[in-house]
């Protein structure tokens, strides 16, 4: 990411992954906010499709946070070898999507999120309580109007980017892959919509 890199390391005998952040960032107040942030919230989160958290550096330099390797790669990175998915593949990653994840596990052939960097642990009172907020944050490729647009949006957000992902999934490439991030952002902000091109696509997905 932008923020730090992301090496393999062996711990015991076991291959581990390490984020560490950047030197250039190091004394960066909020990027170590950031940091101690995803931290905290890796310590609380257990969840098969959740990266392991191992353990962290966090009171000396360089900062280092230390998780479960996975040998598949990251989902962006997969996509694109493969050129896009058969509709059953799809549907199957798209259900572990839909647990919260983003990384690929090839052993499992199941997926699990390995970056929490934005994420908020948001306590409900009830079933009926929403959480509102404000900001323009993520990434273009995947945002929702209501964030591109700095309106109050709630969870129905993730929604609408795990729609974005599961396009993705079938095509191989973004929506709007061949615009530049904030363009495609906007055009979906303005109301237009992607087609589906691949022979694999399925109208019930629509």
């Amino acid at each position: 990411g932008s923020f730090g890199e992301i090496l393999r390391a062996s711990w015991r005998g076991t291959p581990v992954a390490v984020k560490r952040i950047l030197p250039s960032l190091s004394d960066d107040r909020l990027v170590i906010q950031d940091f101690r942030h995803e931290v905290n919230l890796l310590v609380k989160l257990r969840h098969p499709n959740v990266v392991q958290f191992l353990g962290a550096v966090t009171d000396k330099k360089p900062l280092m946070l230390i998780t479960e390797y996975l040998r598949g790669g990251d989902l962006h990175q997969y996509l694109k070898e493969k050129n896009g998915l058969n509709s059953s593949a799809a549907i199957n990653f798209a259900l572990d999507i839909a647990r919260n994840v983003l990384l690929v596990n090839s052993s499992a052939d199941h997926l699990k999120v390995g970056d929490f960097g934005l994420s908020k642990l948001i306590k409900v009172q009830n079933s009926h309580d929403v959480y509102k907020m404000t900001g323009e944050t993520g990434s273009y490729r995947y945002m929702a109007p209501e964030v591109f647009k700095h309106r109050k949006y709630d969870k129905k957000v993730d929604v609408f980017s795990f729609a974005m992902i599961l396009y993705e999934m079938i095509e191989g490439e973004p929506p709007f892959s061949n615009h530049e991030p904030y363009e495609a952002a906007k055009l979906v902000a303005e109301g237009h919509r992607p087609n589906f091109r691949s022979k694999s696509f399925l109208p019930e997905l629509r």
